[in-house]
């Protein structure tokens, strides 16, 4: 008999796999006083151990590491931007392919599945948990240093292109360089990004709810390895997306951090600097806590619709404040740019703009792909009873629909302060600061730096909770109950990574290791791809 809500028991017809495996069988559970643990023992022994001895060693060789993680970067971005961008590419083609192909009548958790939440709630957590810190801290820099960049045009020394402009640029045509740098920012942020979250999720639902396997990301290959998915071939997978998910999630922790503490200097003059992104971290991981302790529906899904507000009524104040006529048009007009320049922007080959494409494209295709198990089991959890092509449909386009509408309001701001009124405060910011000046050039500037201070630390918490349940899912075997003391304990060590990351070099640190897990994640989410299509295939309709 089916239990009341329990998500790992099918409605309807599903075609189950067929395994004596049970979740947690291969777990070490243990027992000390009120807390507990019940954890994979291979899983959670060697990605704790590599965790930590990452930790020791950037805190030990500091000034080492700085020059080591730089160099790091620009070899994998360099040598690897074809390949990523190659394979984002695939997930988007295979998206729309399943959307418009019989199997998107397949529904997630059987032919009779309801789904769990209303769409305001699964979007809510899916958009908080998926953009949040990336949106806030990008939003206004991004389009802004792309609009910059195209504008001056190409530089060349002794032959090589040396400039960051998209394509060739708009040197001089500040019209053209607007609707370019709008197009780049998009494609960062729109189908391609998204498409990687799809592919994961959808994956993860599948075998989790329709085939009964556990939860993590193994089971997505048990049509390729079979019952050797149990083994070290399924703990290796594991692992790599424990690391993935942990130094993706520090990245973006970091960018936090610093933007809070840019906006905090900007309000209320605290100083800046490594002590006080510090202090943020360890004091915001301290809030990530207690939305960990109060779990799921409680914490994140509360935090997420708590952030949905903020954001849009920050959004809608400066289109209301801002040049709104200029946004409104504009935002039908980026669209139509996005799918003008996007073959351009895609093609992973013969690039002359090899400064946009490594020194963005490629660390960005990582860095989503490296909050792919995520992001991925995240939304896999949320999404019960949708069929898969509402899923890809809802994943897909309703997020990037948003990220267009906050590019356009927040860097089309940016923009025209620039061309029409001459204002250069923000151009001339940090990039953690550019927000912060974008808003003191409008009415109120004191309210809306203090609400996106607190967006920026709502979202930092909601990252932090959802990636701790679900890198305690995957070092748990897949059990989706765990004890909370392990949650408590991949929280803690999120905030001590993106500590020793940002002692260990700052922001170059975060996106090296951002790309270093993103590029091995990358070739087992092509395999997951294919695997996952093999799973559609065989499931009632």
């Amino acid at each position: 008999m089916k239990e009341k809500n329990d998500p790992m028991i099918p409605d309807g017809e599903v075609n189950p796999i067929d395994t004596d495996y049970q979740v947690g069988q291969d777990n070490i559970v243990v027992n000390v006083g009120p807390f507990g643990l019940d954890i994979h023992n291979r899983v959670f022994a060697v990605s704790g151990v590599m965790i930590i001895a990452f930790v020791v060693l950037t805190l030990l060789f500091q000034a080492e590491a700085e020059p080591f993680f730089g160099n790091i970067r620009t070899w994998l971005t360099g040598n690897l931007d074809g390949f990523f961008m190659g394979a984002a590419n695939i997930f988007v083609i295979l998206c729309l392919a399943l959307v418009v192909s019989p199997l998107g009548r397949v529904r997630l958790g059987g032919t009779e599945a309801k789904p769990d939440y209303s769409y305001l709630g699964w979007f809510s957590m899916l958009f908080a948990a998926g953009m949040g810190i990336g949106l806030m801290y990008y939003g206004v820099s991004e389009p802004l240093g792309h609009f910059g960049t195209a504008f001056a045009g190409p530089t060349f020394e002794n032959g090589v292109r040396t400039d960051y402009a998209p394509l060739a640029g708009a040197a001089g045509d500040a019209a053209a360089a607007q609707k370019l740098a709008m197009a780049a920012t998009i494609y960062h942020w729109a189908l391609h990004p998204w498409a990687i979250y799809a592919i994961m999720a959808l994956g993860l639902a599948l075998f989790s709810f329709n085939k009964g396997l556990p939860l993590t990301i193994r089971s997505v290959f048990y049509p390729i390895l079979g019952e050797r998915v149990w083994g070290w071939p399924g703990h290796i997978i594991d692992i790599l997306a424990i690391l993935a998910t942990l130094f993706g999630l520090a990245t973006s922790l970091g960018l936090g951090a610093s933007q809070a503490a840019s906006g905090l200097h900007s309000v209320f003059g605290l100083p800046l600097g490594e002590t006080t992104e510090i202090l943020l971290v360890l004091g915001i991981t301290g809030l990530a806590l207690f939305s960990v302790v109060a779990g799921l529906d409680a914490g994140v899904k509360k935090l997420s619709e708590i952030n949905m507000i903020l954001a849009v009524l920050l959004v809608f104040f400066v289109l209301v404040v801002g040049p709104t006529i200029a946004i409104l048009t504009g935002f039908f007009d980026n669209i139509v740019s996005y799918f003008r320049y996007l073959p351009q922007l895609a093609n992973p080959v013969g690039r002359e703009d090899t400064g946009f494409a490594n020194g963005w494209t490629a660390f960005y295709w990582a860095w989503w792909i490296s909050w792919s198990p995520f992001v991925g089991m995240f939304i896999a959890r949320v999404s019960r009873g949708r069929t898969v092509r509402e899923f890809i449909i809802s994943v897909l386009l309703v997020p990037s629909v948003a990220c267009v509408f906050w590019m356009t309001v927040f860097g089309g701001t940016a923009i025209q302060q620039v061309v029409a009124d001459g204002y250069q405060t923000a151009v001339n910011a940090e990039l953690p600061l550019q927000l912060f000046a974008v808003l003191n050039g409008l009415p109120l500037a004191s309210i809306t730096s203090f609400i996106a201070i607190v967006l920026v630390i709502v979202f930092f918490v909601t990252s932090s909770d959802s990636g701790s349940l679900v890198i305690d899912v995957i070092s748990a075997g897949g059990k989706v109950e765990a004890p909370t003391p392990q949650r408590v304990f991949w929280c803690v060590f999120e905030g001590l990574v993106a500590v020793s990351l940002i002692l260990g070099g700052g922001l170059i640190a975060l996106q090296a290791m951002a790309v270093s897990t993103g590029f091995p994640f990358t070739i087992v989410l092509l395999i997951a791809a294919f695997s996952m299509v093999k799973g559609l295939m065989s499931e009632p309709r």
